[in-house]
């Protein structure tokens, strides 16, 4: 049986009196700081660019608790942007800084895998009291306005076939025998086995149940138990995260059987303000021409297993725009998924990552805001990063005043980013106009296609200047 019922005592730190938090609507984007991307410049200039493409809220990316920037988080936050802090659940890409048992923490899958991931098992209560540890400081720590785990799930889609399956090692082993008393896991991989997990269906089932149970707990114990999150910080929002997929009508039950998500169960046990839906990796690989926009809609058995249980917690969506080059999504493709889940009734959505989506490597750099912070400087934000060279150029930036025109000299001029300033105290008093031109971006800084020219501004660009 699905344990769903939202019937279960309310936690004290519960969404109710959170539920229209301006922080769940509208379109987001996932942020990994640790990208070359958004090095080299200010936390200011991050979030500029950030506002500048139209997002309301930011999904950091904590790749390690031990390592967060606060001055990037105050710098979204100035500029009226919600920030989440988002963390993974079942493992990590960086174990520095880490206690010296944390070896034991891991799963055993069917094959060892080694990827560069290391993943840790819900069943080992050490890793959980640690983990709720570690959020639970980062949210006291840190100024984030709510907090997400995506991939708390086991591995994975396929995984019995393909041997990355677990966890089936000693702590597993151990949990099962304690919690359903069992004396074996089901076998996996010996068909004349009689627990053969396709003949003793039963061993199976409750195996299932198990791991669901299993995933739910830590998210729960995490969030809510004693020293977590919530009693850690009572006004912080908490989201939770799971799989949806397109793999046919059984694809629900399919997630709950191979990674132990039930997102209905997940919603009744940590009572979250909000739920993702996270696209899994076969959709997220196939390229733009393979996958539209519109592919989310088949995402709709997933909401409605959600909704029968619990009509009213907000909803998103995530997409990967950019995580291998061959399915990398541009701002069209962006933008309609962004109205399709509206369409869909998602509160919010979210990409991975901001930096990765084709819109960086197609796109030459647009001015999109001008600002007169002091009557000696102005500072043209562009839609993306651009080179200093560029804008030092002769004639990359010229005032224009009645009919005359003066080139700005190269000293004058610097760049921030996607923030190019021009500071000096010759600048008309009243509103005048900037000719602008010949401005490239970084393709230096991209994760893909470092050795591809630049993209260049086409033709002239005037803005004014007030």
């Amino acid at each position: 049986m699905t344990n769903t019922s939202p019937k279960q005592k309310l936690h004290p730190c519960s969404p109710l009196a959170k539920q229209h938090s301006p922080a769940l609507v509208g379109p987001t984007i996932q942020v990994d700081p640790t990208f070359r991307y958004y090095q080299d410049r200010s936390a200011a200039s991050i979030a500029d660019e950030i506002i500048q493409n139209g997002f309301v809220g930011v999904h950091y990316f904590v790749v390690n608790e031990n390592n967060v920037n606060r001055e990037l988080i105050e710098a979204f936050k100035q500029r009226g942007l919600y920030v989440w802090a988002l963390v993974l659940g079942n493992g990590s890409y960086s174990v520095e800084g880490f206690p010296p048992e944390w070896p034991s923490w891991q799963m055993e899958l069917l094959k060892p895998v080694n990827d560069g991931y290391y993943r840790f098992s819900p069943h080992s209560k050490d890793y959980v009291q640690w983990k709720k540890r570690k959020l639970a400081q980062l949210v006291r720590d840190y100024p984030f306005d709510g907090i997400e785990v995506a991939e708390p799930y086991f591995p994975e889609w396929d995984g019995i076939k393909r041997g990355v399956y677990g966890d089936v090692g000693p702590l597993a082993q151990a949990a099962f025998k304690e919690q359903y008393g069992h004396p074996r896991i089901p076998n996996f991989t010996n068909p004349r086995d009689p627990d053969y997990y396709l003949t003793n269906k039963a061993l199976y089932q409750d195996w299932i149940d198990f791991r669901v149970k299993a995933v739910n707990s830590f998210l729960n114990e995490v969030m809510n138990g004693e020293g977590g999150v919530r009693e850690a910080r009572c006004d912080i929002l908490v989201a939770t995260w799971s799989l949806a997929i397109d793999a046919g009508p059984d694809s629900v039950a399919k997630l709950r059987e191979l990674q132990g998500l039930d997102a209905a169960a997940m919603i009744s046990a940590v009572q979250p303000n909000l739920h993702f839906l996270q696209t899994h990796w076969p959709d997220w690989m196939k390229p733009q021409s393979k996958l539209p926009p519109q592919y989310i809609r088949s995402y709709q058995n997933f909401v409605d297993q959600i909704r029968a249980v619990h009509p009213n917690v907000p909803l998103g969506v995530q997409a990967d725009i950019g995580s291998t080059l061959s399915m990398v999504k541009d701002r069209s493709w962006l933008q309609e998924f962004g109205e399709v889940a509206q369409d869909m009734g998602f509160s919010t959505w979210t990409a991975y990552e901001y930096h990765l989506g084709k819109y960086m490597y197609d796109e030459a750099p647009v001015p999109t805001a001008v600002a007169r912070p002091q009557r000696d400087k102005v500072v043209i934000s562009f839609q993306k990063r651009i080179d200093e060279a560029s804008a030092k150029r002769p004639g990359s930036v010229s005032v224009v005043t009645g009919k005359a025109e003066l080139p700005l000299p190269p000293e004058l001029i610097s760049v921030d980013g996607n923030m190019l300033i021009i500071q000096s105290d010759q600048l008309p008093q009243s509103t005048f106009f900037l000719r602008i031109q010949q401005i490239a971006d970084t393709p230096a800084y991209w994760l893909y296609n470092k050795d591809k020219p630049a993209n260049v501004m086409k033709g002239v660009t005037i803005v004014t200047v007030q």
